[in-house]
């Protein structure tokens, strides 16, 4: 056993005693020989790239160079065999260099599968995806395309370097006619939550800067994870798609990992209403806008998946479409896949409505607040549901019915009102609001909010303090949008934090590579400017004895956080044996989040399983320290608990 490989399953131990399988698994040494041709074949490659002028098509060639690099670096070689493919892909990096130098991209024009690139503006990493792009297909050709986008199922060994190679080697098993593919690599596998969800939003509006793609005929479409994925996707952003054909996978937490079931310990309260962010039988309502094609094997006991959301859909009233493979396992039955493609391409030939006269929304959280015309900007009550059924009621008048929506939009595009110009009559939840309509040709925004009980035309305060889409936790949502990690150049007091915070933080970061492919911007706290608190959310380590930026705006928290105690809520935790992991809109730009000592909240322990992958704290948390971290936790959780919808500090913590 090599050195490297030794020390990863050492790390692989939790403090408990408990050995945790590595995700992604420990690689193999390669030898010194092939270690010299690769970082010589890696710096004149990262040499040609530093040569290039500023184009879009440049994320095209860092893809080959940061595939061997994060290899090489991490320890990324499985299988003797990825070396070959190492110096091959930093040829073809070359070859789209030199192209490039001159002012050309080959592979821009190129049918066939092709792997392409974008830089992401969570964390600037360059990422991958694949595409199959049909024969007919040509950039002179004023069409535009319809787009599937293909979630991969789970492959732990599914490295840049591996995924490079395969997507220009495999097409896949769905290649419709005159439909441009895409294989999303959604950095890693983590069945395209978090950092996984927004590659998908990224990869797709990169691809159609590319490329002409018609944005009413896109599809979400995947297998196994990729099902999973797939039914996340659509529930949760049904108002984009045109259609959404899931395989398999799971769809939510409790019932697919039986953690409820059994004498064992049962997941905290908070940890099961964080389910409710990614678990999609909540959101089932949100089908009545989306066509379905569900597929399963008659056998494969991930067909519990559309079988639970056939049920959660039935309760809307909606049927759900299920093919089902007689027989067979975890696969596509042969006989199934043209009745899949039969129905979803004639779904995609009528392809999306973007403004139908009736529509139905559910969500939990404002991270997902938009069906296609309709927009909610708060809610009641963040973690129970908030439904809103619309539909147009005549020429000038519209009926709304809420539950927990405290305030809304309705978004009509010039010319795309359903409303006719003149007065508008809106009826909501049995009030009548009576305001301008929209004029002839122009965009009708229309704004509502809830006061007292009783709706009326308004928006939300600009700069009142409360949740919004983008800024209302938990923790983990800090991490969907770019951030930057504040290293302390001080020290506290407290010298077991002063070690804890140290270790979560190179955790964090090591753990960010490991499973969202990226690397995490870090910075001390004395180099961050107001340019970074303008753009990212601030990942604070230590305390405000420890950490410049946290001693600035210590006293606009709601932690009050001393030499000698960190308090919150009304009590009080010795500061000698506790920390605060918090996230919170920075008082230095409310636009954006400060987090306290934390990355993301599932550790090891959660990467066995996707299902497993949800948050594992809400809001604030107080750290006993005296538990150590393992691959569950990073300490005894004393205190947890979600804020209110003006970010205040709840009696009952939220529960």
């Amino acid at each position: 056993m090599t050195r490297r490989c030794l020390l990863a399953l050492l790390l692989a131990f939790s403090a408990t005693g408990q050995s945790v399988r590595p995700v992604p698994p420990p690689g193999m040494e390669i030898s010194a020989a092939d270690r010299k041709l690769l970082e010589g074949a890696l710096a004149r490659l990262k040499g040609k790239i530093a040569a290039l002028p500023s184009s879009p098509f440049v994320a095209d060639v860092k893809i080959f160079h940061d595939a061997v690099h994060y290899a090489l670096a991490y320890n990324g070689f499985l299988k003797e065999e990825e070396v070959f493919k190492a110096r091959e892909l930093l040829a073809q990096g070359e070859q789209r260099a030199d192209a490039l130098a001159k002012g050309d991209a080959p592979w821009a024009r190129q049918t066939g599968q092709v792997v392409r690139g974008y830089q992401s503006k969570i964390d600037d990493s360059v990422q991958p995806y694949g595409l199959v792009v049909p024969p007919n297909w040509s950039p002179h050709v004023p069409h535009k395309w319809r787009l599937d986008a293909w979630f991969h199922g789970r492959s732990e060994t599914l490295t840049e370097v591996n995924f490079l190679w395969e997507r220009q080697r495999n097409a896949g098993q769905f290649t419709p006619a005159d439909t441009i593919v895409i294989h999303l690599y959604g950095r890693y596998c983590n069945a395209n939550k978090f950092a996984g969800e927004v590659d998908l939003l990224e990869a797709i509006a990169d691809v159609s800067r590319k490329y002409r793609i018609d944005a009413n005929r896109i599809a979400v479409r995947g297998f196994s994870m990729g099902g999973a994925a797939t039914w996340h996707i659509a529930a949760h952003h049904a108002g984009r798609w045109a259609a959404a054909a899931p395989g398999a996978g799971f769809a939510e937490t409790a019932e697919y990992t039986g953690v409820m079931r059994g004498p064992g310990p049962k997941p905290p309260w908070y940890e099961q209403r964080l389910w409710r962010l990614y678990d999609a039988p909540g959101y089932a309502a949100n089908f009545f806008n989306l066509p379905l094609v569900a597929y399963s094997g008659e056998l494969d006991k991930q067909k519990q998946a559309a079988d639970l959301m056939g049920s959660y859909l039935e309760k809307e009233g909606i049927r759900l479409t299920h093919i089902i493979g007689p027989k067979t396992e975890h696969r596509y039955h042969p006989d199934a896949i043209p009745e899949i493609n039969r129905r979803i391409d004639s779904i995609l030939a009528r392809g999306r409505e973007e403004y139908p006269a009736s529509l139905r929304f559910a969500t939990f959280t404002l991270r997902y607040n938009r069906m296609k015309w309709l927009i909610v900007d708060a809610l009641d009550r963040h973690w129970e549901q908030g439904r809103v059924e619309a539909s147009v009621s005549g020429a000038h008048s519209l009926t709304l019915k809420t539950t927990n929506v405290a305030a809304l939009t309705l978004e009509f595009a010039a010319g795309r009102s359903l409303i006719a110009p003149g007065e508008a009559r809106l009826v909501i939840d049995g009030q009548t609001v009576t305001l301008p309509g929209p004029e002839s040709d122009l965009s009708w925004r229309p704004s509502l909010i809830k006061t007292g009980g009783k709706w009326s035309a308004g928006v939300l305060a600009p700069g009142e303090l409360r949740k919004r889409h983008g800024l209302q936790g938990p923790i983990d949502d800090a991490f969907m949008s770019r951030f930057v990690m504040v290293t302390p150049t001080g020290t506290s007091a407290n010298t077991a934090l002063n070690s804890w915070a140290e270790a979560e933080r190179r955790r964090a970061a090591k753990e960010w590579r490991g499973q969202f492919r990226g690397e995490a911007i870090t910075k001390n706290d004395s180099e961050i400017t107001d340019a970074d608190i303008a753009s990212s959310n601030l990942i604070l380590w230590g305390d405000p004895q420890s950490n410049q930026v946290l001693a600035r705006i210590a006293d606009k928290l709601p932690v009050q956080w001393t030499r000698d105690a960190v308090l919150l809520g009304g009590q009080s935790f010795p500061a000698a044996s506790h920390a605060a992991i918090l996230i919170y809109p920075n008082p230095l730009n409310p636009a954006k989040y400060v987090v306290l000592n934390s990355g993301m909240t599932f550790r090891e322990a959660h990467y066995l399983t996707n299902s497993q992958q949800t948050p594992k704290l809400p809001d604030y948390a107080i750290v006993d320290l005296t538990t150590p971290p393992d691959a569950r936790s990073p300490g005894r959780i004393a205190l947890a608990g979600f804020f209110g919808e003006r970010w205040e500090l709840l009696a009952n913590h939220g529960q």
